[in-house]
């Protein structure tokens, strides 16, 4: 069974994979700090509840932006899986090519989402992942990830918000029922959550004046919720998605590496 596991600067998102069937997923905070014993632990406890243990695992596939938790993760595989993890980064196969200036600075969440796209909706296709940062991803036709944007996230300009303005404190992060607010705390949310629809769908208006108007536009991420009902250009939400890419993308290498072995 494979264990994948997307490390973001705030959650760490983990699913257990049976072939291509999803048998389980579960978030953790990301602790920058965490040792290999530590994430072992605490994935491991997670897996219990559920009726299963690390030890049933036997393949590993990683996503990170946080680069002491990739060398983190890569020990947990070799000490409790006795199995070398794939960390998606320079010399994996995605599929996906890299139509991009400097493609060794892109995260690696973006590529296996762009993959797990193209994947399912062929292109061209935008993936809106809203995390720490909202980011924007495009992808062509032909399956070419093209480039895209960074925004600070929905948490980011909240906190950045209630940081410099000292009467303001930070709210809970949901719509308001009006965008007009009739108190501070539905003023707040209305900038916030209608402030990032509306800058959403602007972005994507915009990309697909250079993508074309048919380009399928998917929302992921831990934060998507709260948005994605509200957004004129969002065509679906789906909460799997990198997940998903990190499966196919420890395909892609599984058969290149059965492939070499053949060869030699």
């Amino acid at each position: 069974m494979l264990l994948a596991i997307d490390v973001g600067n705030t959650q760490t998102q983990a699913g257990v994979y049976s072939g291509d069937q999803l048998l389980h997923e579960w978030r953790i905070t990301t602790e920058r700090g965490a040792t290999a014993d530590e994430l072992a632990a605490d994935h491991d406890q997670i897996l219990r509840l559920r009726g299963g243990s690390l030890g049933e695992l036997d393949e590993m596939v990683v996503a990170s932006v946080v680069p002491t938790l990739s060398a983190a993760y890569r020990s947990l595989s070799e000490k409790y899986l006795r199995t070398e993890a794939l960390v998606v980064g320079p010399g994996v196969r995605t599929g996906v090519a890299l139509a991009i200036d400097n493609p060794h600075e892109l995260g690696a969440d973006r590529i296996v989402n762009a993959v797990a796209a193209h994947r399912r909706h062929g292109g061209p296709c935008i993936v809106v992942d809203f995390g720490t940062a909202t980011t924007f991803d495009a992808v062509s036709e032909s399956g070419e990830y093209l480039g895209g944007v960074i925004a600070p996230g929905i948490e980011t300009s909240l906190d950045a918000l209630t940081a410099r303005a000292a009467r303001l404190v930070k709210v809970e992060l949901q719509a308001p029922p009006r965008v007009i607010g009739k108190s501070t705390v539905e003023s707040m949310r209305s900038g916030i959550v209608f402030g990032t629809v509306a800058m959403v769908d602007g972005v994507v208006d915009r990309m697909k004046d250079e993508l074309g108007p048919d380009a399928f536009v998917l929302a992921t991420g831990g934060l998507a919720p709260i948005v994605h009902p509200h957004s004129l250009q969002i065509d679906e939400y789906d909460p799997l998605l990198t997940l998903e890419g990190l499966r196919i993308v420890h395909g892609l290498n599984e058969r290149r590496a059965a492939t070499a072995g053949g060869a030699r």
